[in-house]
């Protein structure tokens, strides 16, 4: 998955009253190889942990931008949003103050949520790893 190119260089050189005369070739040779390998998620456990995490961030991240923006609570999509994700930020409310501007409310324990069950999700994944790594591993005895 690399590319090979070759390429001369001809580098010149010029001085005060003398003429441009080429110096030798020079050959390069480069081979760059760029590979980026996804995360397998050869444990089930391990992807279906993430993909839970994503599914709560992603929600606390709809209420966040929701409520930054003063959204209309009248509006069904709104309201079913703030009451889904209302007992999963509840944990941290009083941290930090919320504040508000208008309809416009900032609301750092949504930010605080997002960050502890990301961390909590990377928490899971180490221990399955750990866990698995452990009951998969041979002993060799002599």
């Amino acid at each position: 998955m690399g590319d090979s190119y070759d390429r001369e260089i001809v580098r010149q050189e010029t001085t005060s009253g003398e003429s441009v005369r080429p110096v030798s070739p020079v050959t390069s040779s480069r081979t760059s190889v760029a590979s980026y390998s996804y995360p397998s998620y050869t444990n089930p456990v391990i992807a279906i942990v993430w993909w839970v995490v994503g599914l709560l961030d992603t929600l606390i991240a709809i209420r966040f931008v929701l409520k930054l923006f003063g959204a209309n609570l009248t509006a069904p999509f709104v309201r079913f949003m703030y009451d889904l994700t209302a007992p999963l930020v509840a944990p941290f409310h009083g941290i930090f103050n919320t504040t508000a501007e208008g309809r416009s409310i900032f609301e750092p324990e949504s930010i605080v949520a997002i960050i502890i069950y990301t961390l909590v999700g990377w928490g899971i994944v180490s221990l399955v790893r750990v866990v698995s790594r452990n009951r998969h591993s041979t002993t060799v005895v002599d």
